[in-house]
This record gives structure tokens, sequence and C-alpha cells, in this order.
């Protein structure tokens, strides 16, 4: 029986988090690319990307609520390889009705491999460590990603984009066939006790403040590529720019595990959404090459390094795990509305919109997020009186 704990069991968990959060690192590249080489207006790429996302969040909720009787492994694997069928279908039309529900079913197959991959993270000895470890391996995945896929675009097509989805996909199908470990929460632990029991309201304030970063971040990150190429940086810059952001991004992770006890993680989850939107406005708004590019490298960084304490906070709020199986739908169900609000204001609007919404919902995460501590103490205080 492999364990979260083993070697074989995080590598496998690391694959499967890459290819279920490839939206977190492919967004530019993918949004990108139906405009450009599909010829897709912002608001019709935007919802592509939405359907798959919004895919993802229904089987996210379908499956949370029953994470502790679901076969991991199995349902991991079956759920990669038909989102790896999904894609490779999608690399042979360009046909928008057809590409909608093929991106609607992938997602909704990636979501159910995701959602069992974060619960078995969640039930883990460390739920913080493991999901900054699996962060690192993203990191990593962003480099390759970013750093090769526009260039195979620009010299293949755009079918090649879902071709490579579909081998993302596939690899994470093999790896957890292979090595996808089981929860290490054994069955007469807290966590298993706290099945029946409702989730903690804090936890639902902490759902919502990673829902609205989730939001602004697909948001923006879809038109990253998009905006740059419109203020004539030009192709060869743009594409820096990403492999610059796949470089940043291996370490937020690497950070967040490090300081997990010297940091407060109130603290970081009131910077966090501050930062993202800080970072929106001036990705969005400058004319000039170095502000866009240092905003954008370290733009994804901001909401791996937020997420990952709040993925701490919220695991110890609900040991039993339904919760953080539920994480592709706390992210994704703001991602999956981010690329067609963010298509529809830039087509409206323009690209300064996007600055002006970040502010606004990331004022809503840092309400949500404050409440969890709120929730908390009053919880305390309550159970003391007792």
């Amino acid at each position: 029986m492999i364990r979260t704990e083993s070697v074989r069991g995080r590598i496998a968990l690391m694959v499967a988090h890459c290819a279920g959060m490839v939206d977190l690192v492919a967004l530019p590249v993918w949004v990108g690319t139906l405009i450009s080489v599909y010829r897709f207006d912002p608001q019709q790429a935007g919802l592509l990307a939405t359907l798959f996302l919004a895919g993802a969040v229904l089987a996210s909720l379908v499956l949370a609520p029953i994470f502790q009787a679901l076969p991991g492994r199995m349902v991991a694997t079956l759920g990669f390889g038909a989102s790896a069928v999904g894609f490779a279908l999608a690399s042979t039309t360009a046909q928008f009705a057809q590409l909608a529900v093929l991106h609607g079913a992938a997602g909704v197959a990636a979501g159910a491999a995701l959602s069992v991959t974060h619960g078995t993270i969640a039930r883990s000895r460390n739920p913080h460590r493991l999901f900054a470890m699996v962060g690192m391996a993203l990191g990593v995945f962003a480099i390759v990603f970013l750093g090769g896929t526009p260039v195979l675009v620009a010299s293949l097509g755009g079918p090649v984009l879902f071709q490579v989805f579909a081998g993302v996909m596939a690899v994470g199908a093999v790896a957890a066939a292979l090595a996808f470990p089981v929860a290490d929460t054994p069955g007469d632990a807290p966590g298993a006790r706290a099945l029946a029991a409702p989730l903690p309201t804090a936890v639902w304030w902490g759902v919502l403040g990673i829902a609205a970063m989730g939001l602004v971040q697909s948001m923006t990150f879809s038109f990253l590529e998009r905006v740059g190429r419109d203020r004539g940086f030009g192709l060869e810059a743009v594409t820096g720019v990403l492999i610059a952001l796949g470089v940043v991004n291996l370490f937020p992770a690497v950070l967040a595990a490090v300081l997990e006890k010297r940091v407060s993680a109130r603290s970081v989850l009131f910077a966090g959404p501050a930062l993202q939107a800080v970072l929106v406005v001036l990705i969005m708004n400058s004319t000039v090459f170095g502000p866009y590019a240092a905003s954008a490298a370290v733009f994804a960084a901001v909401m791996i390094f937020t997420h990952t304490f709040a993925f701490g906070v919220l695991a110890r709020l609900d040991p039993s795990g339904r919760a953080m199986a539920a994480t592709p739908a706390m992210l994704m169900f703001g991602a999956a509305i981010g690329p067609i609000l963010g298509g529809t204001l830039v087509k409206g609007l323009g690209y300064g919109s996007l600055g002006m919404a970040a502010v606004v919902i990331d004022g809503l995460a840092i309400l949500a997020f404050a409440r969890i501590h709120r929730t908390r103490r009053v919880s305390t205080t309550v159970q003391e009186a007792a």
C-alpha cells in the first residue's frame, strides 16, 4: 500500500497536481492561441477556457462530499485518462461548438482526478508541507510548458496545444495508475470521525477568499500574453516573460514551506490579495515593457504562495479532508468565471478594466480571509465557555 509520505506517492501526487492544475500555467498560451490561431474573439476564447474550468468545478462539487469513500487511484487514473482523450479529440477540430463540448468534458474528467488528489494531500501528516512540494513541481512544469509550448504553437499550429494538453493528462493517468497513494489518516483518527460533522463556518470564508483570488488570477492570466503582444512588446519578449514567470514559480512554494512556522498565516492571507491587485493594475496599464515584465513574472507566484498557506489553514480546520477535496471547486469556481469575465471586459472596456475589477474582487478576498480568523476566535471562546 503506497502512502503519501513515500517517495512514489509524493511523485504521483506531484504529477497529478501539475496535470490537474494545468490552467494555472497554461491560460496565457491557451487563450492567446484561441485568439491568434483559431481567430475567436476574446469573449469566445475566454468562454472555452471557462467551460473547462466549470467542468472541473462541477466534478469537484459532486465528489468532495464523498471523498473518503472514493477509490482515489481509480478516480485519478480514469479522470486524467478521459481528459487526455478529450484534448486529443479537441486537436482535430476548429469548430467552436465541438471545442466547447470537449473543453467541458475534459474539465469534468480532470476535475474529478484533481479532487481526489487534493483530498489525499489534505489527509497527509503535514498538508502545508506536501502542498508546498506539489507546488514546487508545478513551478518546474511551468518552466517547461511556458518555455516550449508557445514555440511549438508558432511553428506547428494551434492543434499542437491540445496535443500537449493530452500528453500532460496521459502522463498524469499513468502516474496515478502506478503510484497514487492512499490517505495517511487511519480510519479511527479524528479526521475520519469528522466526516459526519458539518464544515466549520471559517472554512466557508476561506473558500470564498480563495475563489475570489482564483477569479482575479484567471481573469488576468488569460490575457497576460495578449496584452503584451497588443502593446507591441513582440513574441520573443513576451515568451521570455512567460519563461521568467515559470522560473519564479519555483520559489513561492519552497518559501511557503520554509516560512510555515515563521510567518503568520493571517498576515499572508491579508497581504496576498492586496499584492495581487496591485500587480494586475500594473500589468494591464503599463505601456512600457519593464513594469509589465516585472509584474507579470511574479504574478502567479503570489497566488501559489498565498494558497499554500490557505490550504494549510483550512486543512487544520477540517481534518476530514472534504474541504480540501473541494480545492478544485474553490480555485476554479472563480477561475471558471475569470476567462469569460476578462474577455467580456477586454472586449467592451479594454485591458485597463481588468485592473479595476481586480481591486474590487481582491478587496472581497481580504474581507473573507479576515472572517476566517474572527470566526475561529468566536468558536474558541464558545468552546472555552462550555
